[in-house]
């Protein structure tokens, strides 16, 4: 069975990981869940944009 997620490297601005972790933190959340969660939202509404 695949494995539901990956690990990934990228690089991104520091000001906006910085506000990243206040929010994740803020949330409760670990970063990358934070960052799945904010990438994913993004998505699906670029998607009801698109149709």
């Amino acid at each position: 069975m695949k494995p539901l997620k990956e690990k990934i490297s990228i690089t991104i601005d520091s000001d906006i990981l910085v506000k990243l972790r206040e929010k994740a933190d803020y949330d409760c959340r670990p970063l990358s869940q934070y960052i799945n969660l904010v990438l994913k939202k993004h998505l699906e509404e670029e998607d009801k944009k698109n149709k």
